[in-house]
Parts: C-alpha cells; structure tokens; sequence
C-alpha cells in the first residue's frame, strides 16, 4: 500500500511538473506570438519598407538557427533550470529594451537576441514535456502541449488588437509573458530534473543525422510547409479574386485547425506510433495541397484549410512524438535542439522559394511546392522502413 501510494504521489507530482511547463511555455508562446506583429506595426508607423521590414522578421530565425547548436552544451554548463529561468529573463529584458530603443536598427539586433533566447525555451520546454509524458499517453501530452503552444501564440496578435502599439502597453504585454514563465518555470523547477546530467554523451548534429535522417526531414518539410502556406495563402488567394477580408480568415481557418485539431493527432499517434502517423499526415496534407486550386473558390475550402493547418504542423508534433520514445537522456536534449536548426532552416527557405515558383507558374507554386516537399517525405520515409526491415 505504501508504495502504491507512493507512485501515485510520483505521478501527481509528475503531471503537475507537465502542467507547469505546458503553462510556462504558454505564456512565453503569448510573448513570441505578440512580438511579430508588434514590430511590423511598429516599422510600418516609422515608414519603412516592406523590405527592411521582412529583413528584420529574419533576425528572429537566424539568432534560432546559430543557437540551437549551442544548447546541449549550455545545458551541461549551466543547467537546464537556470538556462530556460534565464532566457526568459533576457527575454523580458529585450521587451524593455524594444520599449526604451524606439529604434529600428537596434531593433535588428534585440530580433536577434530574441532568436537567441527563445531557442533554449522551445528545446527544453518541449524536452520536458516528452520526458515528463507516460508513455502509454505522449501523444495525448505532446497534442495537449502544442494545442496550448499554439493557442498562447495565437493570444499574442489578439492582445494587441486590445492593447494597440502605443505606449507601454504592448511591451508590458511581452515583459509579462516572459516573466511568467520564468517564475513559473522556477517554481516547478525541483521536479525538472534527471536527463542534464545523466552521464550520456550528447553526441553532435550529424551523428543524430545518421541516427534519425527522416525524423530530421519530416522537420524541415514541416517547418517549409507550414510557413510557405502561412505566409502565402493570402497571396495564393487574392490571385482567385478573394476580398481581403477573406484572405485573413484563410489564415485564421489554417491556426485553428492547428490547435483544435493536434489532441486528435496525439490519439492516433498512440495507437498506430509515431512513424505511421507521420506518413499519415504528410499525405493528408499533399492530398490538401492539392485540393487548394480545386476547391478555392468553393465553400469546402473551410474544411480543407482545417485539416491543412492542423496536419502540415501534425508532421511535427509526430516527429516529437517518435523522437521522445527512441531517445532519452543528453541525446533527446541533441535531438530536439537539431530540430529547432531544421526548423529553422525551413522556416527561411520554404517561403521564398514557394514565392519564387509563385512568381515564375502563378498562383499553382504554392500547392505545388507543398505536395513536392511532402512527397519526398513520404519517399525517403518508406525508404527506410524498408532498410529497417531488410535489417
């Protein structure tokens, strides 16, 4: 009896670590989210290009990209604790600093430094959610988890709808965001423990590329896909003669099919595994992609953005799901920093690329690049199950 209670006690204690993180990591999400669009807004009011404007979005990815490498070390140096209470304060810090600094140039460099610091956060925040999750239940928890990543994301532009951009309002927004999840992560930070210092070797990128090369591609097509449809579908649409304010509700129909619909992927990842689902999902979202020229003049388009949003991102979350039941230790915290590069990296060259078929064959890049990026996914993916099998 004593012992039973004492895992019941265990797993208590457990799912209200997960909680403390999902609510953290939230609440960074609500900070992130507001940030885009306040610094858009903010050099639109200055009169500055759509050039320098979209050469300032970029910072953000980069500081991610020249980052991620670094965080497996950084957690062995100084903690995993210390390093997310501490990004978050740098976080909060940058938010002041955007308040005070009203200008442009030196905005450049703090969406650097954001990029930086959001990193370590993503990584580790997703880490722990994979390590904290049972896992007869992760893809429940990693469903949970990104469902409410991307709702405090989504809450970041509706804030500033409320707030407007001027004053300390909106930068009061961001500092909060950011301190609560500093103090959130730190008063769960006692049950944080147990795969910084577990004596594994870390291994590098390329060694985890050999490990996991279609865990890694499955990121990259995601991350391409998601952001070119994001970034795109307007343009995709006001070539077909759509109104504007249907062109905003196209991308409102791609967000909330992600964050209603990544639960509902979670359960399917645990009865059919994580691999199966990835595969499930990027050929839903070719099916999709597809479907776009066919049905954009249509109502059904609704119901094709839905699922499009919710499995394009599904890839990812699947990817996550897979990547916490084959690796644990030092090595998960390597992986999923090697996601956050791929991330990355497909988040600066899946937009413009789509852009570029866009310019050259019309509006028919977009869903053409989609259904090309995932079907090399699906390709290599079946490729080495068959290695696996012959093995």
């Amino acid at each position: 009896m004593v012992a039973t209670g004492s895992s019941e006690g265990e797993a208590g204690t457990q799912w209200a670590a997960l909680a403390g993180v999902t609510a953290a990591l939230a609440m960074f999400g609500a900070a992130q989210g507001l940030s885009s669009p306040l610094f858009t807004l903010l050099m639109q009011k200055q009169g500055m290009s759509p050039g320098l404007i979209g050469l300032s979005a970029a910072m953000m990815p980069l500081g991610l990209i020249l980052s991620a490498s670094f965080v497996p070390a950084a957690v062995r140096l100084v903690g995993a604790r210390n390093l997310a209470v501490g990004c978050s304060l740098i976080g909060a810090l940058c938010f002041l600093g955007i308040g005070y600094l009203q200008n442009w140039v030196a905005w450049y460099i703090i969406r650097f430094i954001i990029g930086v610091v959001i990193t370590p956060l993503y990584i580790l925040g997703e880490v722990w959610a994979l390590s904290l999750a049972p896992p007869s239940r992760r893809g429940r928890v990693m469903g949970v988890f990104n469902t409410l990543m991307g709702a405090g994301y989504a809450a970041g532009p509706f804030t500033l709808t409320l707030v407007g951009i001027s004053g300390w309002a909106p930068f009061s927004v961001g500092v909060g965001g950011f301190m609560l999840c500093a103090v959130i992560l730190r008063l769960v930070s006692s049950k944080l423990t147990g795969f910084e210092d577990d004596g594994q070797p870390s291994g590098s990128f390329v060694g985890f590329a050999r490990l996991a090369p279609a865990l890694l591609l499955a990121v990259l097509v995601s991350a391409a896909v998601q952001q070119s449809t994001y970034a795109l579908v307007p343009v995709f649409g006001a070539a077909y003669g759509l109104p504007e304010a249907v062109l905003a509700a196209l991308v409102m129909a791609l967000s909330l099919g992600n964050i209603l619909l990544q639960i509902p992927l979670g359960l399917l990842a645990e009865r059919f595994g994580g691999r199966a689902m990835i595969l499930a999902c990027a050929m839903a979202t070719t099916a999709c992609a597809l479907l776009l020229p066919l049905l954009i003049l249509t109502p059904l388009i609704w119901g094709v953005l839905l699922v499009m949003g919710a499995v394009g991102y599904g890839v990812y979350t699947m990817a996550l799901v897979e990547l916490g039941s084959r690796f644990k230790g030092t090595l998960l915290v390597t992986g999923n920093a090697a996601f956050a590069l791929l991330w990355g990296v497909g988040g600066i060259v899946g937009p413009p690329g789509a852009g570029l078929l866009m310019q050259g064959i019309g509006p028919l890049g977009l869903p053409v690049v989609i259904a090309g990026l995932d079907a090399v996914l699906i390709a290599f993916a079946l490729y080495r199950s068959s290695q696996r099998r012959a093995s």
